[in-house]
């Protein structure tokens, strides 16, 4: 587990690495953070899909700047569907796929601003899977996803500021046929799958999570984590090869 660099046309971009034991090939997600940046979660979530298997690299999007200036540009992203942020998760998603201990094949799975920037990627052609941790979903999903990945999402049913979403994600992908899951969690809110160190989150975060029902909710990320892997598993394997068990094993 390390942090390393990919090229890209502005520079050099920080990414956390973290890569299965044993030898490969393995498949690669590219795990997007959410608005708090390059957390100590997002070390974790990396450790945890190594674990299972996958070379995971989080981009570190907010390097460049300030954290306010930093989200602000990846919401511009998000709204033009272009920007700094795209190309820098498309830089990462090449150098996963042409990584020699890897399989070509690559998910991506993102959380909060991420799991929206994940919505986007999912339609793009380019991933082989999607994993949506309460994502926004744009209304003109059916579009945006008509050639979507398979794609696996999570929301909570307690996260007023995305009480629509899953519903058109999952109409969008029905519409589609596209292979998905999409379940939402009762007793979970926003952000149920990361466990923020109190120290890093900065007060707006704090305040912000009050009306957004925001806490990590260890049974709800639990069972989510196991269909992301199991989902994972299944369509990230290179189609005549065994897929992941789950466990860091083939099946």
């Amino acid at each position: 587990m390390a942090v390393t660099t990919v090229p890209t046309s502005r520079g050099p971009l920080p990414v956390y690495l973290a890569v299965p034991d044993g030898e490969g090939p393995w498949p690669g997600v590219v795990v997007i953070h959410d608005a708090l940046g390059r957390t100590t979660d997002v070390r974790r979530q990396c450790e945890w899909l190594a674990g299972h298997g996958f070379v995971a690299a989080a981009p570190d999007l907010q390097h460049w700047g300030p954290r306010l200036r930093c989200v602000v540009s990846a919401v511009r992203s998000l709204t033009r569907r272009a920007g700094r942020e795209l190309d820098e998760l498309e830089a990462t998603r090449a150098w996963l796929a042409g990584r020699a201990d890897g399989t070509g094949r690559v998910g991506v799975v993102g959380f909060c601003l991420g799991g929206g920037f994940a919505v986007l990627l999912a339609g793009s052609g380019r991933y082989q899977a999607a994993s949506v941790n309460y994502g926004g979903v744009p209304e003109d999903a059916d579009e945006l996803l008509a050639g979507s990945c398979p794609v696996v999402g999570s929301y909570g049913a307690r996260d007023p500021s995305l009480r629509d979403d899953p519903a058109r994600l999952e109409r969008a992908l029905q519409v589609a046929g596209v292979p998905h899951e999409v379940t939402v969690y009762d007793e979970a809110g926003h952000s149920f799958l990361n466990d923020h160190p109190r120290e890093e989150m900065p007060v707006w975060a704090v305040v912000a999570g009050r009306f957004v029902a925001t806490e990590y909710r260890p049974e709800a990320a639990a069972e989510a984590r196991e269909r992301i892997v199991a989902f994972f598993g299944e369509h990230l394997a290179a189609p005549g090869t065994a897929r992941s068990s789950g466990d860091g094993t083939m099946a």
